[in-house]
């Protein structure tokens, strides 16, 4: 079927962001029907499960007990998996972390509580541009007027580094926005170690490399979606930054590409998301070459 000539996305767009209450003010309004700008032409990618019986490949989830006042046979343990396991995939779950549960739990709750907010508590802390000078945002689509499909998708933005005032963030989860963050920066400080040593360097390689400088706290919230298969919650990316550190409720969804194929990241209660950016896969040659000089 040829397409619509009388179709004017960008001003569709710009309604959609002037209304400033994201996709969850089409789900509250009742939509029934998925709007053209969330809907996803691209043909799915290639998943692990595709094409018959694969190789049996699991995410892998590393222990990290220990890793604290254990002994120093453990932790060399443990620097070993760390650095096989980025060797081989980039990318696996935590578990025995150090952040307890509740902890865990509450960062989530106090999430939604978040985008349950009635539209104009929300509205004031809407804003498109990205602004560190705003400790808090909100918004929906980074890539609103640049990106191919419209993610079916709202989120947020809290600058965590330099330690914010705990008044910047809404009071309905600014408790633990604070708690949370806190640990996990000192978390991202411990896998930053283990990295650094697990090149032979000194523990503090990497943070007096500046890597540790700036810490951002996103959540994502996907509302339930009137045409789930016509719908794409975020579009395939690399993470532009050292390392990501992802707490994923029980829906799940998340995937990762290894060796050309998408494979479907578990939910594992209490465990954490590790992935490894961008600039931390640029910074490793430059080490490399100053271990060889």
């Amino acid at each position: 079927m040829a397409p619509s000539t009388d179709y004017d996305r960008r001003a569709e767009l710009e309604a959609f962001d002037e209304t400033k209450m994201g996709v969850k003010g089409l789900v509250d309004a009742g939509v029934t029907k998925l709007p053209r700008i969330f809907v996803n032409d691209q043909p799915p990618s290639p998943k692990a499960t595709d094409g018959g019986p694969q190789p049996e490949r699991h995410i892998p989830v590393i222990d990290l007990a220990g890793i604290v006042g254990g002994r120093p046979e453990r932790r060399k343990e443990i620097i070993k998996t760390v650095s096989d396991t980025l060797a081989e995939w980039g990318f696996f779950q935590v578990v025995n972390h150090g952040i307890p549960q509740p902890v865990l739990d509450e960062m989530i709750e106090g999430s939604r509580r978040f985008y349950n907010l009635d539209p104009a508590a929300k509205k004031p802390y809407y804003n498109r541009t990205i602004d560190t000078t705003r400790k808090f945002q909100y918004l929906s689509n980074f890539y609103l007027y640049t990106g191919h499909v419209t993610n079916w998708r709202d989120s947020t933005m809290a600058v965590m580094e330099p330690t914010p005032a705990a008044e910047e963030f809404p009071e309905c989860f600014r408790d633990v926005t604070m708690e949370f963050g806190e640990a996990v920066k000192k978390l991202g400080h411990t896998f930053m170690e283990l990295i650094s040593e697990g090149m032979g360097l000194k523990p503090n390689h990497l943070k007096e490399m500046d890597c540790a400088e700036e810490v951002f706290l996103l959540t994502h919230y996907y509302p339930p979606c009137p045409q789930p298969e016509l719908a794409v919650g975020i579009n395939k990316h690399a993470d532009n930054d050292i390392l990501t550190i992802l707490l994923q409720d029980e829906v799940g969804g998340l995937q990762v590409l290894h060796n050309d194929l998408w494979y479907d990241v578990p939910h594992i209660p209490g465990a954490l998301v590790i992935n490894t950016g961008d600039l931390l896969q640029a910074s490793i040659p430059i080490l490399i070459k100053g271990i060889a000089s």
